[in-house]
């Protein structure tokens, strides 16, 4: 089977993050990985700071500096396949919820919602995913970006969906509550403890009961590529940044594996820890020969 995967991501670094790993094993698969990032990240901090007059408040041209970050670090995670939705700088990074950014015309918070799913409706047209990932309605933690990429990503696969070219299956971004009270019984004496506070996993804005998971990727041969991903953004990541050192405590694990709800499509079978997909193409069926390989966009 002709393995094709779709994913959308608001932000730059996000598709590093949460499913870096993910997008490297299957793209050393051979699957045809296509990534759709909705806006440019214009409103994120800087941590590089001789690029500080970058920032939206100065020169604004934050945003064209991730796009170079981006491809960086999807050349680290062998995906070539690389777009934004409507184009580069059709939308903007909208900021944390409730902020004045919220507010801007081009914000993405404020995008048209069919409008934003045609451009998406677009994508999958020709690439045909079999699969999509995406965040949940909540965004995972709440971002206004996050929770449109969402909305924008469930109607383009309703429309595709009728036309026969959308996902077979759909996945949100999760993280299991029993990983993150290992990881805080695991710092809970540490020095620099980054969940200092935290008494529980429901303390989290996020985390997913351990029987709603449906798949765990293991992509811990890819710790090195997500890695690299990560450090390409480095107007997002410092190197002081928390996921490097949860990453030198746990290793490979904590880098390499990757959780998922299955919100649209029959569960295929598992052979992972309680039954959760080791695959997330399990119990699709052979179709059609992949389209011809896209260019980066």
């Amino acid at each position: 089977m002709a393995r094709r995967l779709l994913l959308v991501h608001a932000h730059p670094d996000d598709e590093s993050i949460s499913t870096g790993a993910t997008m490297a094993h299957y793209a050393a698969q051979g699957a045809q990985v296509t990534l759709v990032t909705c806006t440019l990240g214009e409103e994120g901090e800087i941590y590089v700071p001789e690029l500080a007059l970058l920032a939206a408040a100065e020169a604004d041209q934050l945003g064209g500096y991730r796009v170079a970050e981006l491809r960086a670090a999807c050349t680290a995670l062998g995906v070539a396949d690389v777009r934004f939705l409507g184009g580069a700088g059709r939308y903007r990074d909208s900021g944390m919820m409730g902020l004045p950014t919220n507010d801007n015309p081009r914000a993405f918070w404020r995008a048209d919602l069919d409008e934003a799913a045609g451009y998406l409706v677009e994508v999958m047209r020709e690439t045909r995913p079999q699969v999509m990932i995406t965040y949940d309605e909540h965004g995972f933690y709440g971002h206004p970006d996050h929770i449109q990429a969402h909305r924008v990503a469930m109607r383009a696969a309703e429309l595709a969906r009728a036309e026969g070219v959308g996902p077979q299956k759909i996945y949100f971004l999760a993280m299991p509550k029993s990983v993150l009270e290992a990881g805080l019984h695991a710092f809970a004496d540490s020095v620099g403890n980054p969940f200092e506070g935290v008494e529980s996993a429901d303390d989290f804005p996020f985390g997913t009961a351990d029987d709603q998971i449906a798949a765990r990727i293991d992509g811990t041969e890819q710790h090195d590529a997500k890695v690299v991903a990560l450090k390409a953004h480095a107007t997002q990541i410092p190197d002081s940044s928390w996921l490097y050192a949860l990453a030198g405590d746990f290793g490979n694990e904590f880098m390499g594996v990757e959780y998922f709800t299955l919100a649209l499509g029959e569960r295929g079978p598992g052979d992972g820890p309680n039954g959760w997909e080791s695959d997330l193409f399990a119990g699709i069926a052979a179709d059609e020969p992949a389209p011809a390989e896209a260019g980066s966009r």
